[in-house]
């Protein structure tokens, strides 16, 4: 395998591990998550779910090995967000009864034993 294959599967596989972190994070603040890696409308959301006030919420996962790299909303520009925006569009044609959409994004940096996750609500509004 070369190097490039390596660092991708590296890459895949923390993605995924701050992907289930942050589904087990929002969970226990009584988010209700209804799908991972959801492919919709032409883009994907790492996270749906649908939050305490029955908003239907995208959740775009950024993890970082660390803070060295830039903060990870550095890596958002309005065309991600706009391609997400639609997905959790067409996403809300089939999902259970809401009260709206928001996008939200949630930074997964390393911190003593283990990581420090924060939200930000409503990336998508300007």
């Amino acid at each position: 395998m070369d190097c490039f294959a390596r660092t991708q599967n590296a890459r895949h596989a923390l993605g995924e591990r701050a992907e289930a972190r942050v589904a087990e994070w929002l969970s226990a603040y009584g988010w209700h998550i209804l799908g991972r890696r959801a492919r919709q409308g032409g883009g994907e959301l790492d996270l749906v779910a649908i939050d305490p006030s029955a908003m239907l919420v995208g959740v775009e996962v950024r993890a970082r090995r660390s803070e060295r790299s830039g903060a990870p909303t550095e890596t958002l520009t309005p065309e991600a967000i706009a391609r997400r925006r639609h997905a959790l569009a067409a996403y809300a044609a089939h999902a259970p009864p809401h009260r709206g959409l928001r996008l939200d994004l949630v930074s997964v940096v390393p911190a003593p034993g283990g990581w420090r996750l924060s939200r930000l609500a409503g990336i998508d509004v300007p």
